[in-house]
Order: structure tokens, then sequence, then C-alpha cells
């Protein structure tokens, strides 16, 4: 094995990965540096998903390696890899996933009392991040007295709260209209520049794309260089030449 890169904080390389047979990733290389911004684009289907759940160590490529600050995150434990996710990364999903008996400042704290912090420091960054996301006023609500919108905005505040060194988002505005979405995406890039978190963004949305640094496209499982058109557009070439 050959270390990463001292410029990448996460670094893969020749990644494959199956589904039941199926192949998802097929030889993916990339390298992510502190603090950047990366886009995966591509079709559904394309390898978004489980490229960032490799990445993350959610999933165990079947080839290939994957480091995370010259640490060989493909060769770890299942233990370890679990401390890692907890530890140093934070994980959003395009549907919110909270807790329905805990409130909403409750949810977005989770994070650092799971990992021993006070309840009065794990409700002021709670706090905070709820404030950014403009959902502060629905702190002491429970999931299920919110808006889906709502929902998300919390479940980013819970990926922010512990300053994560590396943020993967999958499909994070998905269920959020224009507005909403524009202020996750501006708090997901304010933070990364604040505070130099490392930020892994699978979006079907060019518009979402073009606020990255960089993007890495995808299609069918392969990386390619020219970027892809988004599938609205795809949508919208096909009504043209009809």
């Amino acid at each position: 094995m050959v270390a990463p890169p001292d410029n990448d904080v996460l670094w893969a390389r020749s990644l494959t990965f199956s589904h039941n047979g199926s192949p998802a990733l097929d030889g993916v290389s990339l390298g992510v540096r502190e603090g950047e911004i990366l886009a995966v684009t591509g079709p559904r289907g394309s390898g978004k998903t489980t490229l960032l759940r490799c990445l993350s160590g959610q999933l165990v490529p079947s080839r290939g390696e994957v480091w995370f600050n010259s640490s060989p995150v493909h060769t770890m434990s299942a233990l370890l890899r679990e401390r890692l996710r907890r530890d140093r990364f934070s994980w959003i999903d395009p549907e919110p996933s909270l807790v329905p008996e805990l409130s909403a400042w409750e949810n977005a704290a989770l994070p650092l009392l799971m990992r021993g912090a006070s309840h009065r420091a794990a409700k002021t960054a709670a706090m905070e991040w709820l404030e950014r996301l403009d959902v502060g006023a629905y702190a002491r609500k429970r999931p299920g007295a919110l808006l889906q919108s709502q929902r998300q905005r919390v479940a980013v505040a819970r990926a922010l709260v512990t300053e994560p060194s590396v943020l993967f988002a999958d499909e994070p505005t998905a269920p959020l209209h224009r507005n909403d979405r524009a202020l996750v995406l501006r708090t997901l890039t304010t933070a990364a520049r604040s505070h130099r978190i490392t930020v892994v963004l699978a979006t079907l949305d060019t518009e979402v794309a073009t606020l990255a640094d960089r993007t890495v496209p995808l299609l069918d499982g392969r990386r390619v260089n020219a970027p892809l058109p988004s599938e609205a557009e795809g949508r919208a070439a096909c009504s043209l030449s009809v």
C-alpha cells in the first residue's frame, strides 16, 4: 500500500464495489483536500451514494483503497470504522432521519451527547446551528410537529454540530424548496470555509454542484471527464426534440 499525498485529507484509489453481483463502482480514484467542497455528480444509479459510503467507511470496497489522514480505512476493523464515523465524520441523508422521541435541539445535540459532552455545552452548540439554519424557534418541538424541510435542516445541524473533519452529504437538498435549499447550501459552504470542514457532496442538481470547488462526474460506476447534464436538463432536452 502507498500512503496518499500529504495535502489530501481523504484519498481513494481504484475503488470497486458490487451490489448483489451488480457493479456499482468500477475503479474510481480521487483525492479531497482539507476544507475543500467536492461535488460528486451523475444520474441516478451512477454510484454516487456507494462512493460516499465507501469513502466514509460504511461500506468496504471489494477492491481498492480508502485513506483518511494517512490511515487506511479499507483495512480497519468494523469497530474502528464506526469510531471514525462517530469522531471525525458526519453524514446527511436525502431524507431527514431523526429520533422521534427527542426534540429538535436534542436531535441536533445527540452526537455531542454521545461523545460525553455536558448537557449545557451540547445544547449551546446545537442551538447555534439551529439558529443559523433558521429553525431555532422550533428547538423544543419533536420531529412529528415539524415540516419535512424543517426536519432536514435539523438533520443538517446535527451533522455540523461536531464540526467534523469530513461531512458527507448525500443529496442533502433533495426535500427542500428553493429558499430552504439556498439556506442549507450557504450554511454548508460557510461551515466549510470557517471551520475547515471538508465536504463531499453527492448531487443530481447542477446548480448545487456549481457551489463546489471541484466536481467529479460518475457514469455507470466510473469516473468520467466531461460534466454530465442533470436529469432535469435531460428531460428538457428530450421534450425539445419531440
